[in-house]
């Protein structure tokens, strides 16, 4: 299920960069835990939806990818991210 469009609005206007930023890590990374959030929960109640399962498992793979290389190029950056989006215990 994609985001509302106010929703996705709402998330990149707190997380984004620079003015016309919509793509940077940040933006992508937030997006995504918004996405797999909504999954978990999508989960709790239909345990045998296998096929969306997989696009879970694939979000958070890709997910996994932005947050090394944002830690790899720039680690302040990282652990804001974390911090604000609670990923990490």
């Amino acid at each position: 299920m994609p985001l509302h469009t106010e929703k996705k609005q709402s998330i990149i206007e707190k997380f984004k960069t620079h003015e016309q930023d919509t793509g940077s890590p940040e933006v992508q990374i937030a997006l995504l835990t918004e996405r797999i959030t909504y999954l978990t929960e999508h989960f709790k109640t239909h345990k045998k939806d296998f096929h969306s399962r997989r696009g879970l498992l694939k979000l958070v793979s890709k997910r996994r990818h932005l947050l090394d290389y944002l830690k790899r190029c720039d680690v302040g950056r990282y652990r804001t991210v974390i911090k604000e989006l609670g990923i990490r215990k």
